[in-house]
């Protein structure tokens, strides 16, 4: 293939698509043309070793049922109301025969409280997790139970489905009278997905801590992890790891798991409570639903971390709760307990086997020090200034007796707005180190706001963006990630660390989309975001190149769309509704005196017309839109009545409607009725354009007037000004930046083209000599490709190109991110 071919920029399509790797483009409308313009002479940022990790919470069955490899479900009979609703002592337990969860004197241990009365002749019976306990026929799996049942008598212990026998029954001799700890082996003769594991007793018998372990857990450790979901971790090769939450650290009770507490289940995640022997660590009542029973504790994410040669990244309560809750605990003496908590952390991680808390390590297994560096106090607090003013202390105690290690400190749960802002102002007074922000918004705000660090200051705070994702797991969602990545990369003097959220989601058990490895019981699959974070992460180099490139030619139109009422867990009444246009001329007015007719009803919830008002009376309805109007209008005036009558939010009136996933609102009362906001939704996913703290009363009529004009909005609350945005930011599908890799000696160009056409780009190197082959990394799929665990329709797919020169052409594939890995002479 000639070198004019490569500068005519078909030969990297060409390439491709004669290995059968992507499609050509159809037509030659269908290619775009940029240029990329490479500077290898000037130095840009350093990119930490760190720059890229992974953030582990327990949601969606992350833990039980997931990583922690244990295959029996409520193995120690902990399972509370507490946890769930549905959930008693025996959920996923059957009992033939008489069988009673006790909790007394007789327990097993202080903070594991219940255990299993099983009466003789009887046996119970576990369901594990999804369809049932999975074995793999020819592999061993490790039995133990705590027991205390007269010496001389019999535990039977089997395996099977539906089908029949898994692997041979066993036979456990009872040796003492009291409690103790007994074991065997099962070797599976057939594999199944829908195991039973059950325990029968000869004579009366107590019962706890009945457990199950494949023993080819990852690294062949007891009390392991499950070995194809580290894996796909490990395979990430993350810089850090960050745990154990998320809202699970901020939320519930500050106080301990002891008598003392009233045994309290609804607690913040409080470390201590996840250490040292699987039998005597605490049971806890999972923020999102469920029950966590604490055998994946900190000791374990430590040991994770190293395996796979990460910073351990641990996250501490801060005494204000949030996700929700947003209280700030006034207890001086439990705070004061908190810090040392922390300090107490800090040892266990770090402090010599003969320290307090090193001692415990080391009796756990691990003489040698985790080498901590970095903790994090809190997560997304709603309420900055009391958070702050406790971070203060947390960050004065560690620094005075732990000088080298980095504090981070929170922004709150949002990319923008009061909080936000409140909050990096306290951080930047403070000239804290590193300020963690999380957001999850539309794959278009991604888009546009590959710029957002640019303007960071260069000598202020550090950013750790601990929590991102844009609200799905398809092939588009992934590419607008990638594009957003190269902002990070570029501004890796800023952002200093990154994780995608949440790690892990359980197939059958799922509280939160989107997630990075989906799982059930026996298999696992890696989402498209998954295959971007990977190839990222795999091809970070040291030191940016500073690089630029041509944009996409695109005006931006005015908004249009027609207008909108809805709620959320509300119940309201909406009246005088009238829509102008911008020379006055009347585009919709409704009393709703003569009915609803003119209104389309697209969302959930129950709408009618009640006294003169169109009313949603369905106070748990969620997004109950009805819409009114013609998707063509543009620069108008929306004003309405609106009403809150009852239920937990206040009301939404929207505007710019196109369809169900695309329009614009005035969230008013949001968030629990505690900020206001407009939020932006494309093909389905929000983002928020502009918020604001505030309530609105329960039964209070307000004026609500929307002004449309062009890009521009401007809104009104009861005639005052509320807020203004003007939403004309490009949504780039074009994207890239250049790093160098000083071990290998290659410029590592990156590129994002997330559009439907190839993008034939035009590369100069700015003079750099370099070999006339580079390796090549494509991600190429259709937008809507979603991986599955039958169907992997986004892979990554390697091959060489050999068109390289000082200045060259390459043409990117639609829908693709793209790494070349070019050597420097």
């Amino acid at each position: 293939m000639s070198r004019t071919r490569w500068r005519l920029g078909l030969g990297a399509t060409a390439f491709l698509v004669a290995a059968g790797l992507v499609p050509a483009p159809a037509h030659a409308e269908d290619v775009t043309d940029y240029a990329i313009t490479v500077d290898p002479a000037a130095k840009g940022p350093r990119i930490d070793d760190t720059m890229y990790g992974v953030f582990f919470e327990d949601i969606n069955r992350a833990a039980d049922g997931g990583l922690y490899a244990e295959l029996v479900q409520n193995r120690s009979f902990e399972y509370s109301t507490a946890d769930n609703s549905s959930y008693t002592p025996l959920t996923s337990w059957t009992v033939d025969g008489t069988a009673q969860v006790v909790n007394d004197d007789g327990r097993l241990a202080e903070r594991n409280r219940a255990y299993l009365s099983l009466a003789a002749g009887s046996s119970v019976t576990n369901a594990g997790y999804n369809t049932g306990i999975p074995v793999d026929a020819g592999k061993k799996y490790d039995f133990s139970v705590w027991a205390r049942a007269a010496a001389g008598s019999t535990l039977s212990v089997s395996l099977q489905d539906a089908d029949g026998t898994l692997a041979t029954a066993r036979e456990v001799a009872v040796t003492k009278s009291g409690w103790a700890r007994y074991q065997v082996t099962f070797t599976a003769t057939r594999t199944s997905s829908a195991g039973r594991l059950t325990v029968a007793s000869s004579a009366a018998a107590a019962l706890d801590m009945v457990s199950l372990f494949p023993r080819d857990t990852y690294r062949g450790e007891p009390n392991g992890l499950r070995k194809d979901l580290a894996e796909k971790v490990a395979a990430l090769h993350p810089g850090f790891v960050r745990f154990p939450g998320g809202c699970l650290v901020n939320t519930g009770s500050m106080d301990d798991y002891s008598e003392a507490s009233g045994w309290q289940r609804k607690r913040s995640y409080q470390w201590k409570d996840t250490i040292g022997p699987v039998e005597q660590r605490a049971t806890n009542a999972n923020f999102w639903g469920y029950n966590q029973s604490y055998g994946l504790g900190y000791y374990e994410y430590f040991r994770l971390s190293e395996d796979i040669g990460a910073m351990p990244l641990p996250v501490v309560p801060a005494l204000v709760t949030g996700c929700g809750q947003n209280k700030a605990v006034v207890d001086e003496a439990l705070l004061k307990r908190h810090i040392q908590d922390t300090l107490d952390l800090i040892e266990f991680a770090n402090g010599p086997a003969s320290s307090t808390w090193g001692k415990v390590r080391a009796r756990m297994g691990h003489p040698k020090p985790f080498h901590l560096t970095h903790i994090e106090v809190g997560n997304e607090e709603n309420l900055p200034t009391e958070f702050f003013a406790r971070f203060k202390q947390f960050r004065a105690a560690v620094q005075a007796k732990y000088p080298d290690i980095q504090v981070i400190s929170s922004s709150g749960p949002d990319d923008s707005g009061t909080t936000f802002d409140t909050a990096w102002q306290l951080n930047k007074d403070a000239k804290v180190d590193m300020v963690d922000e999380h957001y999850y918004n539309s794959p278009q705000w991604f888009l546009q706001n590959n710029d957002r660090y640019d303007s960071y200051d260069r000598n202020g705070p550090k950013v750790f963006l601990g929590e991102y994702a844009s609200q799905g797991n398809t092939f588009k969602n992934g590419l607008t990630e990638a594009a957003f990545m190269t902002g990070l990369e570029r501004n890796a003097d800023v952002v200093k660390l990154a994780s995608y959220a949440p790690l892990f989601a359980n197939d059958d058990y799922v509280q939160w989309r989107p997630d990075l490895i989906w799982f059930n019981n026996h298999a696992s699959w890696n989402s498209a975001n998954y295959e971007v974070q990977k190839l990222f992460m795999n091809n970070v180099g040291d030191r940016v190149v500073p690089s630029t490139a041509t944009g996409t030619p695109s005006l931006l139109a005015p908004i249009t769309g027609a207008v909108g009422l809805s709620t959320w867990a509300t119940t309201a009444a909406y009246d005088d509704v009238k829509v102008t246009a911008a020379d006055g001329r009347a585009l919709l007015t409704d009393d709703f005196s003569s009915g609803a007719s003119q209104w389309t009803h697209t969302g959930g919830g129950s709408w009618s017309v009640q006294d003169g008002q169109y009313v949603q009376s369905d106070v748990n309805a969620e997004n109950t839109m009805v819409s009114a109007g013609d998707p063509s209008w543009r620069d108008y005036d929306l004003k309405v009545k609106a009403t809150k009558k009852a239920g937990k939010e206040g009301f939404l009136v929207a505007f710019g409607v196109k369809d169900t996933g695309n329009y614009y609102w005035w969230n008013i009362g949001g968030w629990n009725n505690t900020q206001s906001a407009v939020e932006q939704a494309v093909d389905g996913g929000k983002s928020t354009l502009i918020s604001k703290a505030g309530s609105v009363e329960t039964g209070r009529a307000y004026d609500i007037d929307v002004k449309v004009r062009g890009r521009q909005v401007t809104l009104y609350l009861d005639g005052q000004e509320w807020g203004s945005f003007k939403d004309d930011k490009p949504a780039e599908p074009f994207r890239q930046v250049v790093t160098r890799d000083l071990k290998t000696g290659e410029l590592i160009v990156k590129v994002v083209n997330a559009q439907d056409s190839a993008a034939r780009t035009a590369v100069d190197l700015g003079g750099a000599k370099v070999a006339s082959r580079a390796r090549v990394t494509t991600l190429a799929a259709a937008p809507d490709a979603v991986n599955s665990e039958t169907s992997t329709a986004v892979a990554p797919v390697r091959s060489t190109f050999d068109g390289v020169a000082g200045k060259f052409s390459y043409t990117f594939p639609a829908n693709s991110v793209t790494f070349l890995r070019i050597r420097q002479r």
